[in-house]
């Protein structure tokens, strides 16, 4: 099972994000942390599971004191036992930390730390409105090495408004030469309730799928040749740094989500918890959870997002998951050098890597 931790707060909000997050405002700090620790515990011992991996992600989970942050592993470990977990990510913002806080990370066990680069160019920075400057950026990976963090990733992301395809070379060039374990390349996508989409819905912005495919493969290019096994559509691994968690995700396997907005799915039930931080610790500290939503999955939902999620990785889909329908457009696909099939499995290659969402799809 795998145990995701939604940490809410950030210092600024973004304007292409769409996940639950706010900034710290009259919200306690320290009684958020105890309702998570308190979930984490109640949660984890009636699904009879023991979590492999975790995944602290946000908001911006550095941002938290030294004093919360010790406060909220300390209790984690009351339940679970670290020595045990496969990896431990946390996700982190450049300059929401220092080498003291940096260390800290590793002397509480995280071993995987995801940085929210996203770009190394001044002006794509200031239209995402980071904070963060491109040598901060690159500090940050520096000082996160020095601590022994067993694995860094950088997050980074394509076809932002005003990102030229020379300043995405540039940006993964200058991600390639600090040495990170793995690299996220992510398509930007307008996504409901964030500032970019309502200037997309404005014609202020635009999309282009040439534009995108273009970018996409420069980033297979680069990162390929730099020795980055490219095994899911937008992640790039070295050799043994793998994101364990989420390759979990897409293989299906189980996942509580704690926190406010978390979702859960165990034994094909999703739970969604309220998605409101300070409702969140009032449920938890009245009735012990904050589930706001459920739904049983279907054997026919769960076979469209198994192929959905599996056809973003390397591996591919097994055939048994389509339809004689699906088998016959597979076919199509294999015959356009979109995709290969063996005897058991489809996988997307080429081209088709760039078009895994219409051809999911097309499948379905």
């Amino acid at each position: 099972m795998l145990l995701y931790l939604h940490i809410p707060f950030c210092h600024r909000i973004c304007p292409y994000c769409s996940f639950y997050k706010h900034t710290p405002g009259q919200t306690s700090i320290g009684r958020f942390i105890d309702a998570l620790v308190t979930e984490s515990a109640a949660r984890i011992a009636s699904s009879g599971q023991v979590p492999r991996t975790i995944y602290l992600g946000g908001g911006t989970p550095s941002m938290l004191s030294p004093a919360h942050l010790t406060k909220l592993f300390q209790g984690l470990k009351e339940s679970i036992d670290f020595t045990q977990l496969d990896d431990v990510t946390m996700e982190a913002n450049p300059a929401t930390f220092d080498e003291k806080k940096a260390a800290l990370f590793t002397e509480l066990g995280v071993t995987r730390t995801s940085l929210g680069i996203q770009s190394f160019a001044p002006h794509v920075l200031k239209t995402l409105g980071r904070e963060h400057t491109p040598e901060e950026a690159s500090a940050s990976v520096d000082m996160l090495r020095r601590t022994g963090m067993r694995s860094i990733n950088i997050d980074l992301m394509f076809s932002i408004p005003g990102q030229s395809l020379e300043d995405w070379k540039q940006t993964l060039q200058t991600a390639v030469s600090l040495e990170p374990q793995h690299i996220s390349a992510y398509n930007l996508t307008y996504e409901e309730d964030t500032a970019f989409f309502e200037s997309l819905r404005k014609g202020e912005m635009s999309q282009n799928e040439d534009h995108d495919a273009d970018h996409f493969h420069l980033a297979d290019e680069l990162l390929t040749q730099a020795g980055f096994d490219h095994y899911e559509t937008s992640n790039y691994a070295q050799p043994d740094h793998h994101s364990t968690h989420n390759q979990g995700y897409w293989s299906g396997e189980d996942y509580l989500g704690l926190g406010p907005s978390a979702v859960s799915t165990v034994g094909m039930v999703r739970h969604k918890n309220i998605p409101d931080t300070a409702h969140y610790v009032s449920q938890i500290e009245s009735i012990g959870n904050a589930i706001h939503e459920s739904e049983t999955i279907d054997e026919e939902a769960w076979r469209l997002e198994r192929i959905a999620l599996g056809l973003r990785t390397k591996e591919g889909i097994p055939l048994t998951l389509l339809d004689s329908e699906g088998k016959r457009r597979a076919l199509t696909l294999a015959e356009e050098g979109l995709a290969e099939m063996t005897e058991t499995s489809l996988i997307l290659v080429q081209r088709g890597r760039a078009l895994v969402d219409p051809i999911a799809a097309e499948l379905v």
